[in-house]
């Protein structure tokens, strides 16, 4: 009876060990799993991140050449109608004619319709062409819709980077998983290996509550 007892304590212990040995095991794979993902989602979102950020750089360049064009354009339009103004002023007609040669169209267009409301004698008059609604800038528009991609476009390299960020903190909690059902085996006491696994199995919990939440890999 003796003997039987000892056999049938001894069976336990082995479907203990054994318990214990299957579920660090469970814990290892699954972990492995899904550290693999994380990893591959934080370096996903990496590229993303930097993919949008030289975007909004590239943008930015562009919108600062449209703006510098559209600069440039306005003044050559100034200086052609300050020329053509000194000529008036002057009452030299030849002059006057020979600088309006060198209005742009668009420039002219609102030359045209700045004449059109008498500016000699009409004191309600714009200061000049170009605060007329007719003088319009397409390069100084086009920078400002540039800048607004180049904004939008750092906004979501931000977010991405941030992203990437979570996926990485998750991919050192599944480490640290990794690292106590590991260690576990090197320990006699079922206690201590249960417990190592009770810490990891909060700590993976943690880690697949932040992976259900974040955005999906592009």
């Amino acid at each position: 009876m003796k003997e039987h007892g000892e056999r049938d304590e001894e069976e336990r212990e082995k479907r203990r060990n054994r318990m214990i040995s299957i579920i660090e095991a469970s814990l290892l794979a699954i972990v492995a799993v899904l550290a693999a993902y994380s990893g591959w989602a934080a370096a996903k979102w990496s590229t993303e991140s930097s993919l949008s950020l030289a975007r909004a750089s590239a943008d930015r360049a562009e919108a600062n050449a449209a703006n510098l064009e559209a600069l440039n354009t306005l003044n050559f339009d100034v200086s052609t109608f300050n020329a053509w103004f000194s000529a008036y002023v002057a009452g030299n007609r030849s002059a006057m004619a020979i600088a309006a040669k060198r209005f742009t169209p668009n420039f002219r267009r609102a030359f045209e319709a700045w004449l059109a409301t008498n500016p000699a004698t009409n004191p309600a008059a714009p200061p000049g062409p170009t605060y007329m609604p007719q003088y319009q800038q397409p390069a100084k528009a086009q920078a400002a819709a540039l800048n607004a991609q180049a904004t939008a476009a750092y906004t979501r390299g931000q977010k991405a980077g941030g992203t990437s960020d979570n996926y990485i903190r998750t991919t050192v909690y599944l480490a640290t998983v990794l690292f106590l059902a590991g260690l576990g085996g090197h320990f006699g006491y079922r206690a201590i290996r249960y417990g190592l696994a009770a810490v990891g199995t909060v700590i993976l919990g943690v880690a697949v509550a932040i992976l259900a939440t974040s955005p999906r890999p592009p």
